[in-house]
């Protein structure tokens, strides 16, 4: 198992009714492309430019766990309105 947590500074947002537009999109596409990644809005939820999205995938071996969250965080990344200010990942194990 593994999570990521990725902190972003978002552009010109001035409300949190557009922190949520710029947000909730971010959210949907990591859905849709990996269906079996949990992913939610998970911090800095009163700062009108800042977000933290947490990821979290379940797989059978860290490599394939590691290469997932890889790709979920060039799809966050990817994004033109946001800017990554910082990653944290966390791979589980069984001693965990």
């Amino acid at each position: 198992m593994g999570a990521l947590t990725i902190d972003l500074l978002l552009g010109d947002v001035r409300s949190l009714k557009q922190k949520r537009s710029v947000i909730r999109p971010v959210i949907a596409e990591v859905r849709k492309r990996f269906p079996g990644v949990a992913v939610a809005e998970t911090g800095a939820n009163d700062l009108h430019r800042r977000g933290e999205i947490g990821i979290a995938v379940v797989s059978a071996t860290a490599a394939n766990c590691s290469e997932v969250l890889d790709e979920c965080e060039r799809t966050v990344a990817g994004r033109p309105e946001i800017e990554v200010l910082s990653v944290r990942r966390r791979l589980y194990t069984g001693e965990d």
